[in-house]
């Protein structure tokens, strides 16, 4: 690099802010500053670039903000076409029914005497409250209800199992509008669990004597991901959606043998830091060297930061600058992929 080379970035000009701005604009603005906001505004970017391209797009939901009401965003998400397959943690698929059933979850304090709300049946997510007997009892009675219902035997994965109690929940439900979970079921979109065994659904699932197939979990992301032309990840937040969602290249090329080098881009919003080796924090680049991804130099991008305000910007972007997308419908066409990679397995040997 010469020095003519290293001056010909953009000038740093103040912003001019006016009244009036569109999310296309605030980008726009965060684009043309620093730090963050520009990263932030690559983010935006590459997500757009991502549903114009066609990417199969995975999106990640790890933290509590879908309890905490920012389900409307993925909803809005699914309804255009701008996410395939979903990764959540169970606890959030679980909560978001709350919403669909009108079960309460209130707004409250951080600050609050945790001793007396257990005295009052009140449990605290940061700064949301929850009725335990009125919502989380309640919930549990409606999972248990669904799963003694459906009553299948045979092996199923996360994915079946979401689909089939999102189309559940389109029926039974009050408002399954609210739900991302019924939403994905309408629009074919699957919704596997990082894990079958940490979280309300699970604990439901165990009472009633039913088991979810990790296996198959493992079989079908990978089969999607293989089946794919490109491929794109959409992480809010890391922990286990973050893994399991990254772990498909690894399955494909070092398990399986079979020819792949990774997902096309990546997209990440996290609080967590690259510094304890933790794969929440861990670069996109470190996940190179897994071969989760192609390219350590382009098509990746982590904004560090906390996703409930940063989510609602990006979501507004791409809701303004991309068209509706038609949706794969991959929910119905889990094994048709899984068979096509089982002969492309086969084959090899």
């Amino acid at each position: 690099m010469n020095k003519k080379q290293a001056m010909a970035g953009r000038s740093i000009i103040p912003v001019s802010v006016t009244g009036k701005c569109s999310y296309r604009s605030i980008i726009g603005i965060f684009a043309s500053t620093c730090f963050e906001a520009r990263n932030l505004a690559d983010g935006a970017r590459l997500l757009a670039k991502m549903i114009s391209e066609e990417d199969t797009i995975w999106l990640g939901i790890a933290g509590a903000g879908i309890v905490g009401g920012l389900g409307g965003y993925v909803i809005e998400l699914i309804k255009k076409g701008f996410v395939d397959v979903i990764c959540s943690t169970g606890a959030q698929v679980y909560h978001d029914l709350h919403f669909a059933y009108g079960l309460p979850v209130k707004q409250g304090c951080p600050k609050a005497d945790d001793n007396k709300l257990r005295e009052l049946g009140v449990t605290r997510i940061y700064d949301l409250f929850i009725d335990e007997k009125q919502t989380l009892l309640a919930q549990d009675e409606m999972v248990r209800r669904f799963a003694l219902g459906w009553g299948r035997e045979a092996d199923f994965s996360s994915a079946e199992f979401n689909y089939a109690m999102g189309k559940f929940v389109l029926r039974d439900s009050p408002h399954p509008e609210r739900s991302f979970v019924a939403t994905a079921a309408k629009c074919g979109v699957p919704v596997f669990f990082d894990s079958n065994s940490n979280h309300s659904v699970a604990m439901n699932l165990a009472a009633v004597d039913m088991d979810i197939s990790s296996k198959l979990d493992v079989l079908q992301s990978a089969a999607i991901v293989y089946s794919s032309k490109s491929t794109g990840f959409f992480e809010l937040g890391g922990g286990g959606p973050k893994n399991f969602i990254q772990q498909t290249g690894p399955t494909i090329s070092q398990i399986f043998g079979l020819p792949f080098h990774g997902a096309d881009r990546g997209l990440q919003i996290t609080t967590a830091s690259e510094r304890d080796g933790g794969l929440s924090g861990c670069t996109f680049g470190e996940g190179v060297t897994w071969g989760k991804y192609k390219n350590a130099e382009q098509g990746l991008v982590q904004i560090w930061g906390e996703y409930s305000y940063i989510l609602p910007l990006i979501a507004g972007y791409v809701f303004e600058s991309c068209k509706r997308r038609k949706r794969k419908r991959i929910a119905v066409k889990l094994a048709d992929v899984l068979s096509d990679m089982k002969k492309a397995v086969g084959n090899k040997h």
